[in-house]
């Protein structure tokens, strides 16, 4: 979270609990999922080894990009995005492309488009959480790449961390740029009953904002052609 931003406060990470916030859900993972986890662990140990001196190789070329280098950098290591990354492109290609990949993760009717999808982090309690956000023509859906490890009594499980927010229950849209380190650049998303979300670490930063504040205008025109949004409050 940014010490200090421009355009709007801080992130409030009170507000990440899921069962105190009606647009969070947990999705239980597949074992094979859990067990694609630990492997996913033994490489990024790997690439622990050398993700060091590649980050600052990386940090001094001209080949990556600002936004791409921001992202790598967002994870709590270069190993752990580098890995992210490249699990999740192979995933993109296996399904068949975001599309296929959002009707999969998401309910959805036969009227709704997906608009565009951005790689980014969601700001938890627990951290950043790599993941990709959806914007849809009724939504903005976001999905975590890797299923998260919790308690469940005595034993742990696995779930995908989720958000589903209807645009008619989308309030704002606020980029925000760090003042300490111009950047780290943030997009805060409130809706109507002010749970706030906090994006960063975007691989496109400009698009999603202008995409994020396309949807917030456009909100009201889904549901002049359909009322059925009520499906996917247990998406």
């Amino acid at each position: 979270s940014p010490e200090l931003v421009s355009g709007s406060q801080e992130p409030d990470q009170k507000s990440y609990t899921a069962g105190s916030n009606p647009y969070i859900a947990r999705s239980p993972a597949d074992t094979s999922d859990a067990s694609l986890k630990d492997t996913v662990e033994s490489v990024k140990g790997a690439l622990g080894r050398w993700g060091r001196r590649v980050a600052e190789a990386a940090k001094k070329t001209e080949s990556l990009a600002g936004n791409t280098w921001q992202h790598l950098r967002t994870a709590p290591s270069f190993a752990d995005a580098a890995m992210g990354r490249i699990a999740q492109s192979t995933k993109v290609l296996a399904e068949g492309g975001y599309e296929k990949i959002f009707r999969q993760t998401f309910e959805t009717v036969p009227e709704e488009e997906l608009l565009n999808s951005f790689a980014c982090y969601l700001s938890t309690s627990a951290g950043p959480v790599m993941g990709v956000l959806y914007i849809s023509s009724a939504k903005l859906a976001y999905c975590s790449d890797n299923p998260l490890s919790y308690k469940n009594g005595g034993q742990t499980e696995w779930s995908y961390y989720k958000v589903v927010i209807p645009l008619h229950q989308l309030k704002a849209v606020n980029p925000s740029t760090s003042i300490v380190n111009p950047a780290e650049k943030y997009i805060q998303v409130i809706s109507v009953d002010n749970h706030e979300f906090w994006f960063m670490g975007f691989l496109n930063y400009e698009s999603a904002v202008t995409s994020l504040q396309e949807a917030l205008e456009a909100r009201w025109w889904f549901y002049g052609q359909c009322d059925c949004y009520t499906l996917w409050w247990n998406s």
